[in-house]
Protein backbone atom coordinates (compact mmCIF):
# COMPACT_ATOMS: atom_id res chain seq x y z
CA UNK A 1 0.00 0.00 0.00
CA UNK A 2 1.03 3.59 -0.56
CA UNK A 3 2.33 5.23 2.57
CA UNK A 4 3.27 8.86 3.00
CA UNK A 5 4.80 10.48 6.05
CA UNK A 6 4.87 14.25 6.33
CA UNK A 7 7.30 16.10 8.54
CA UNK A 8 8.91 19.47 8.99
CA UNK A 9 6.05 21.47 10.43
CA UNK A 10 6.33 23.61 13.49
CA UNK A 11 5.80 27.01 15.02
CA UNK A 12 7.32 29.93 13.17
CA UNK A 13 6.98 33.68 13.23
CA UNK A 14 5.47 35.60 10.33
CA UNK A 15 8.07 36.01 7.61
CA UNK A 16 9.83 32.82 8.60
CA UNK A 17 10.46 29.68 6.59
CA UNK A 18 9.87 25.97 6.85
CA UNK A 19 10.70 23.03 4.65
CA UNK A 20 8.18 20.22 4.69
CA UNK A 21 9.15 16.73 3.62
CA UNK A 22 7.02 13.84 2.47
CA UNK A 23 8.63 10.43 2.38
CA UNK A 24 6.74 7.89 0.34
CA UNK A 25 6.74 4.13 0.17
CA UNK A 26 4.75 1.38 -1.46
CA UNK A 27 4.95 2.79 -4.97
CA UNK A 28 7.36 4.28 -7.46
CA UNK A 29 7.21 8.00 -6.91
CA UNK A 30 8.39 9.11 -10.32
CA UNK A 31 5.20 7.88 -12.00
CA UNK A 32 2.83 10.02 -9.94
CA UNK A 33 1.72 13.60 -9.70
CA UNK A 34 2.18 14.69 -6.10
CA UNK A 35 0.54 17.47 -4.20
CA UNK A 36 0.72 19.36 -0.96
CA UNK A 37 -2.62 20.22 0.60
CA UNK A 38 -3.63 22.66 3.28
CA UNK A 39 -6.44 22.28 5.77
CA UNK A 40 -7.02 25.20 8.09
CA UNK A 41 -9.15 24.78 11.18
CA UNK A 42 -12.81 24.49 10.26
CA UNK A 43 -12.16 24.62 6.52
CA UNK A 44 -11.85 22.28 3.59
CA UNK A 45 -8.63 20.70 2.49
CA UNK A 46 -7.25 22.53 -0.53
CA UNK A 47 -4.45 21.85 -2.94
CA UNK A 48 -1.71 24.42 -2.56
CA UNK A 49 1.02 22.98 -4.76
CA UNK A 50 1.35 20.19 -7.28
CA UNK A 51 4.25 18.64 -9.09
CA UNK A 52 3.71 16.28 -11.98
CA UNK A 53 5.88 13.39 -13.02
CA UNK A 54 7.53 15.68 -15.58
CA UNK A 55 8.26 18.18 -12.77
CA UNK A 56 5.76 20.71 -14.06
CA UNK A 57 4.34 22.61 -11.09
CA UNK A 58 1.12 24.39 -10.19
CA UNK A 59 0.50 26.64 -7.19
CA UNK A 60 -2.53 28.18 -5.60
CA UNK A 61 -2.71 31.95 -5.83
CA UNK A 62 -2.26 32.33 -2.10
CA UNK A 63 1.17 30.68 -2.06
CA UNK A 64 2.51 31.50 -5.51
CA UNK A 65 5.88 33.17 -5.25
CA UNK A 66 6.37 32.05 -1.66
CA UNK A 67 6.21 28.25 -1.75
CA UNK A 68 8.15 25.85 -3.92
CA UNK A 69 7.32 22.21 -4.44
CA UNK A 70 10.01 19.81 -5.54
CA UNK A 71 10.65 16.11 -5.72
CA UNK A 72 13.58 13.78 -5.41
CA UNK A 73 12.50 10.52 -6.95
CA UNK A 74 15.66 8.73 -5.92
CA UNK A 75 14.90 9.53 -2.29
CA UNK A 76 11.16 8.93 -2.65
CA UNK A 77 10.59 12.36 -1.19
CA UNK A 78 8.52 15.42 -2.04
CA UNK A 79 9.34 18.77 -0.49
CA UNK A 80 7.53 22.01 0.11
CA UNK A 81 9.75 24.98 0.76
CA UNK A 82 7.68 27.62 2.51
CA UNK A 83 9.04 31.14 2.65
CA UNK A 84 7.61 34.46 3.80
CA UNK A 85 5.09 32.64 5.93
CA UNK A 86 1.92 34.43 6.92
CA UNK A 87 -0.46 33.87 9.78
CA UNK A 88 -3.06 32.71 7.29
CA UNK A 89 -0.76 29.87 6.24
CA UNK A 90 -1.47 28.21 9.56
CA UNK A 91 -2.91 24.78 8.85
CA UNK A 92 -2.23 21.10 8.75
CA UNK A 93 -0.31 20.26 5.60
CA UNK A 94 -0.75 16.95 3.86
CA UNK A 95 1.16 15.28 1.09
CA UNK A 96 -0.55 12.88 -1.26
CA UNK A 97 -0.70 11.40 -4.69
CA UNK A 98 -3.00 13.70 -6.65
CA UNK A 99 -6.44 12.12 -6.76
CA UNK A 100 -5.84 9.75 -3.87
CA UNK A 101 -8.55 9.85 -1.21
CA UNK A 102 -6.68 8.30 1.69
CA UNK A 103 -4.73 10.67 3.87
CA UNK A 104 -1.97 10.50 6.39
CA UNK A 105 -1.56 12.45 9.59
CA UNK A 106 -0.19 15.60 8.03
CA UNK A 107 2.14 18.04 9.71
CA UNK A 108 1.04 21.11 11.62
CA UNK A 109 2.32 24.50 10.53
CA UNK A 110 1.58 27.36 12.89
CA UNK A 111 2.57 30.89 11.99
CA UNK A 112 2.25 33.21 14.94
CA UNK A 113 4.03 36.10 16.55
Amino acid sequence: QVQLVESGGGLVQPGGSLRLSCVTSGTILRFYAMGWYLQAAGKQRDLVARINSDCNTIYSDSVKGRFTISRDNAKNTVYLQMNSLKVEDTAVYYCNVVGRTKWGQGTQVTVSS
